[in-house]
């Protein structure tokens, strides 16, 4: 054992150890369950997978965290690859620069903009429902879940909705593989690099013919009085493609998950629509599902335990969402709680900039497909599943009478 590895044993020896690996399919909830379990061993944990890496379970460590970016840099966002091949941008850097891309998109998501875009929205829940109603069951993620906010998101990016089935695909690979199938993160490489080839001939067409779309509007961009660079511009348009694709699905499966299981809840929604934007807010608060990893940028006392630079934290905004300290009943769906200081859309600097484009489509959809299927259940004897690393249940089937 070399004099590193001895030191390292001593800098662990009150921190409890566990053989975590964010990855991999549980039963639906065990996210939640497996989290819960671990903030009984104490606020911060030592995951021994991997080159080994810091859990956070504290809801006040997770805002600390999210907000200190000196100490936690977001250069590196995966807690088994500290040193990724790839950058995802903005959200692999640290302010200023994060700074300047964020100005960069922000008016797409300002309130003017996404006032324009409601009708079109709610327009495209109730094609998507039209559909759905001609049967009496569904497959929710797939029928509905997976193509009512990316097909928005996508009209705004400018990628063709027509290819929806191959992106689907990309992002399962890039986001929700076991690490059993991918230990070397061959596969998830290997579809991000398929992602920007294909945004690499979509980048070409928009400079011989722009539109009106994020795609063609960012060959305008500039930085600093320069054009942006591709590979820049490629890895931008790479971390809207994932961003964009299938965080909303995964909240409006939480959510629908919890109705079916909840029929006084979803009884209230259907007699008291007026409560639906509360109750959007307080089933993201119970079902956050983003865990987000920081790489520690320099060595620190971190509240008694010592960090080292370079070194991996792991978390998930469900701990702070979750916090018997801030919100009563923390297990529960309170539906019309107030006030509700969540953080299901991150916090500091890197906070989601489309929260209120994911907030409107969530309370459109719940509005319309109440109004469409007011009694719904789960269809009987289907294991329903979630994922880890990015948590979202695989799918989830309901039928309705």
């Amino acid at each position: 054992m070399t004099n590193v590895e001895t030191r390292d044993e001593l800098r662990w020896a009150d921190v409890p150890v566990v053989d975590f690996n964010p990855g991999g399919e549980l039963p639906v909830l065990g996210n939640a369950a497996r989290m819960a379990e671990y903030a009984e061993l104490g606020p911060i944990l030592r995951s021994s997978a991997a080159q080994g890496f810091w859990v956070l379970t504290d809801g006040e460590l997770v805002r600390e965290m999210l907000t200190d970016t000196a100490t936690f840099s977001s250069s590196a966002t995966v807690p088994t690859v500290p040193e990724p091949e790839y950058l995802w941008i903005p959200q692999m850097l640290d302010p200023p620069q994060h700074t300047v891309w964020r100005r960069l998109l922000a008016p797409y998501f300002s309130r003017g903009n996404l006032n324009k875009l409601e009708s079109a929205v709610r327009a495209r829940c109730r094609e998507l429902l039209d559909e759905v109603a001609t049967s009496d069951h569904c497959l929710f993620r797939r029928d509905f879940a997976d193509r009512y906010p990316t097909s928005i998101f996508l009209d705004m990016l400018g990628a063709p909705i027509s290819d929806l089935d191959q992106f689907l695909v990309w992002e399962r690979e890039v986001l929700h593989l076991d690490p059993a199938d991918d230990p070397d993160h061959s596969r998830s490489m290997a579809a991000m690099q398929a992602v920007t080839g294909y945004f690499l001939q979509l980048v070409e067409q928009r400079r011989k013919d722009p539109r009106d779309d994020i795609i063609s509007h960012s060959l305008t961009w500039e930085i600093d009085g320069e054009p942006i660079p591709m590979d820049q511009l490629l890895s931008f348009h790479l971390l809207m493609f994932l961003a964009g694709l299938d965080t909303v699905s995964i909240q409006l499966t939480y959510s629908l998950h919890h109705l079916a299981t909840h029929p006084e809840d979803r009884r209230r929604l259907v007699t008291e629509p007026e409560i639906t934007a509360t109750a959007v807010e307080e089933l993201l608060r119970l079902y956050s599902f983003v865990p987000p990893s920081r790489k520690v940028a320099k060595d620190v006392d971190f509240h008694g335990v010592q960090l080292k630079a370079g070194e991996m934290v792991f978390a998930t905004v469900l701990s702070a969402c979750r916090d018997p300290r801030t919100f009563p009943r923390p297990d529960e769906a309170v539906l019309d709680r107030r006030p509700n200081p969540h953080i299901a859309f991150g916090l500091g600097p890197h906070r989601c900039i489309g929260a209120a484009l994911a907030r409107r489509e969530l309370v459109i959809a719940l509005e319309e497909w109440h109004q469409r299927f007011p009694d719904y259940r789960i269809t009987a004897g289907f294991d329903v599943r979630e994922n880890g690393g990015m948590h979202g249940i695989v799918e989830l089937p309901l039928e309705w009478s």
